[in-house]
């Protein structure tokens, strides 16, 4: 089936060169080929002779929501929906009316999709973060629980449920919530940042500093990871290794300079100038 972003349709078999079902596997074709001008094009050629075809107004609207034309993909994706209990077509629909403006419907569409069954991932990642952009933490983590519980090798649902947790300061099951989105996906970036700033905010500055330290492998110039990498190192005692880091981080753009002489002058453990020369003598900053 077509998944949220508009990708992974499976082609129809086709009828020939003039047929619907080919031009419908052509419109498919062009959006996981990440062509949705195309892929409107043919669709709403069929839409325009059979507006009760599901899968063409389903591609339409995909192909429009590709093109960040989210109110015009509403419709279409309405269309498609109607009639068919599918948590894919009302989880891409719920996407198009959070990106109109239009929470409390999205809203409606995504608790919709999360109780169709097969379970679609992806239903309960937007409903969740529907409600963690609303501040309803804990229906969000409730959200996210029902998902990790039926989609429990998705890393994302995890990960998320790990980052509405730490909103309510719930810093133990913030920490399993990461560690199961990490044995899914080692390498999983986020969920490396999110794990060590969990362990940076329990005081736990070693097992922080070796998951920024994984994080930085992964993105080697990000510097919010090097700031917080410099900032545990300043409390394991490593002082010269963690300036280092803030001098990294401070590389490439004036911004990055600022907000790591900031970030050093802010810690308990930095350093503080009088003199801007000072300073870029020791960031080595011309």
């Amino acid at each position: 089936m077509l998944m949220a972003n508009g990708r992974g349709y499976p082609p129809p078999p086709g009828r020939g060169p003039g047929g619907a079902d080919n031009l419908l596997q052509q419109a498919i074709l062009a959006l996981n080929a990440d062509r949705p001008q195309e892929a409107e094009r043919i669709a709403g050629l069929i839409v325009r002779t059979d507006p009760r075809n599901a899968v063409a107004q389903h591609a339409l609207g995909a192909a429009r929501l590709m093109q960040g034309r989210a109110k015009d993909a509403i419709a279409p994706l309405e269309a498609a929906a109607r009639g068919h209990h599918d948590a894919k077509i009302e989880t891409l629909l719920g996407i198009a009316l959070r990106q109109a403006g239009r929470p409390e419907d999205a809203l409606c569409c995504f608790e919709r999709a999360a109780k169709r069954r097969p379970a679609h991932a992806p239903a309960f990642v937007e409903l969740g973060s529907l409600l963690v952009a609303q501040r309803r933490y804990q229906e969000a983590i409730e959200a996210f629980k029902r998902g990790v519980d039926v989609a429990p090798t998705v890393p994302e649902l995890s990960f998320h449920l790990g980052c509405a947790l730490l909103q309510r300061r719930n810093l133990a099951e913030a920490k399993a919530a990461f560690a199961r989105a990490l044995q899914i996906a080692p390498n999983y970036p986020d969920a490396l940042f999110e794990m060590a700033k969990v362990h940076q905010e329990a005081g736990e500055y070693e097992p922080a500093a070796a998951c920024f330290r994984r994080y930085l492998m992964l993105r080697s110039n990000d510097a919010d990871g090097l700031i917080n990498l410099g900032n545990c190192l300043l409390e394991l005692g490593e002082i010269d290794a963690g300036y280092e880091c803030f001098r990294a981080a401070a590389r490439g753009h004036p911004r990055r300079y600022a907000n790591a002489l900031a970030a050093l002058v802010k810690t308990a453990r930095g350093r503080f100038w009088l003199k801007p020369s000072a300073a870029a003598k020791f960031f080595r900053v011309n």
